[in-house]
């Protein structure tokens, strides 16, 4: 019997797919790796929710949108900054997928209220803002199986639903102050009043003074009466009490 022709194609310790199944076997390649991401993102976060869903798609369209394929594993987190303006499930999301965090500078918080996130890539200065859409909501209904409960609806509808029925995309520019860019602190001053350090120029600065919030009068907390610094009990400083 003579053998049939060859397929170059093929790989040793590999499954050939013909063309008619490549654009299947893409699209299944996506949706588990979105798949991964959000489990890998509830786990994070303690539970998952629609907020998770919306977080997890506006984190991979942003950095679509930016031509960065995997900051959070590799050297290309250098080049990120996300402003995200609301402080729900959604902002988890976004900082597991693209490995933002707070402690690194690269996670800013903008206190608006809206579930909306601007992705910054450093190196290209290019800049795009993601806003939920708040019909994504209602269209959810569109995109479920009828007679579940609201919650577990928007939860699957969002996961398949059009990007752009979930969100809206502006491209905007941001001048990021050098003070607030990831990196060591550049910036040190001393309050006038009580001598506390302060780093990244987030000092206020009155009638001549450089003050810290506390002596400012601005500060998030207020001190009790005749307050003192409370000594921290001996046994505290035992790590198995941690």
């Amino acid at each position: 019997m003579v053998p049939g022709p060859v397929d170059h194609n093929k790989k040793r310790g590999s499954m050939y797919l013909p063309e008619k199944h490549k654009q299947f076997s893409i699209a299944h390649q996506k949706r588990e790796s979105f798949e991964t991401l959000l489990a890998g993102s509830a786990k994070e976060h303690g539970h998952l929710c629609p907020g998770q869903v919306i977080g997890v798609r506006m984190a991979l369209l942003g950095l679509k949108l930016l031509g960065l394929a995997n900051p959070k594993e590799t050297r290309e987190i250098r080049k990120l900054v996300v402003y995200v303006e609301i402080d729900r499930c959604a902002t988890d999301a976004i900082s597991y997928v693209t490995g933002v965090k707070l402690g690194r500078r690269s996670l800013k918080f903008k206190d608006y209220g809206i579930m909306a996130a601007t992705f910054v890539n450093l190196s290209t200065q290019k800049a795009f803002r993601i806003v939920s859409r708040e019909s994504s909501r209602e269209n959810a209904k569109a995109f479920a199986l009828q007679g579940e409960n609201l919650h577990t609806m928007q939860l699957e509808a969002y996961k398949i639903m059009p990007l752009s029925k979930l969100f809206t995309v502006q491209e905007v520019s941001i001048n990021i102050p050098a003070a607030d860019m990831p990196g060591p602190s550049a910036f040190k001053i001393s309050c006038d009043k009580c001598g506390v350090i302060l780093r990244d120029q987030k000092e206020v600065r009155t009638q001549g003074k450089i003050l810290c919030h506390a002596c400012a009068g601005t500060a998030y907390y207020t001190e009790k009466e005749q307050s003192t610094h409370k000594k921290i009990p001996e046994q505290f400083h035992l790590f198995h009490n941690f």
